[in-house]
């Protein structure tokens, strides 16, 4: 069974476009709002969340011109709400995303 870095790694491969990005960080989170408004019974605005949210993440893949990766299995429903968070604290920390071929952080290579 593949590791959660191998998913992580897939997920981020097809995720490229900034424009992907920003409407996934914004539509897994709506997602997630919508069901817990839907658990406690505010269900117009519980189901405006969960659909507006799945319609944001639809409008990504079309704009970067893929399908969503659940498409390749039902653990990317999982993926992706770790992903973003994973995004979201990169941008909060101001951490660099991905290490060089030399496992050093891109911004400190001296080469």
């Amino acid at each position: 069974m593949p590791s959660l870095a191998h998913y992580m790694a897939q997920y981020d491969h097809e995720h490229g476009s900034a424009w992907n990005k920003l409407l996934h960080g914004v539509g897994i989170p709506l997602i997630f709002a919508g069901i817990i408004l839907l658990i406690f019974m505010k269900w117009i605005l519980g189901a405006g969340f969960f659909l507006g949210g799945w319609a944001l993440l639809f409008l990504g893949h079309r704009i970067e011109g893929n399908h969503p990766a659940f498409f390749q299995g039902p653990i990317y429903l999982l993926v992706g709400p770790i992903w973003v968070a994973k995004e979201a604290w990169t941008f909060l920390t101001g951490t660099l995303r991905r290490p060089t071929s030399e496992n050093t952080p891109q911004g400190n290579a001296t080469k």
